[in-house]
């Protein structure tokens, strides 16, 4: 599972950089931060709960803030 999870949180990733304009990356790390590293801002956040809800049928920002990758791969394999 966790190979396929990751495959499909680097495709949500990259659809959303792409439709802001900016390159794709080629694989994500658990540490990659999702403002930092990611370049998600407030907007593509609120986008990212939304998609990840419909994909995994999670809220990530359920019980506090989410940074990292890790954090979402913790989130989606508690449910």
């Amino acid at each position: 599972m966790g190979e396929i999870v990751m495959q499909e949180l680097l495709d949500i990733v990259n659809e959303m950089r792409e439709e802001a304009g900016k390159s794709t990356i080629e694989k994500l790390e658990p540490s990659m931060d999702l403002r930092d590293d990611l370049e998600l801002d407030s907007l593509m956040l609120a986008e990212l709960t939304v998609r990840l809800e419909d994909e995994f049928d999670i809220d990530i920002f359920e019980d506090g803030i989410i940074q990292t990758i890790g954090d979402i791969l913790i989130k989606i394999n508690g449910k």
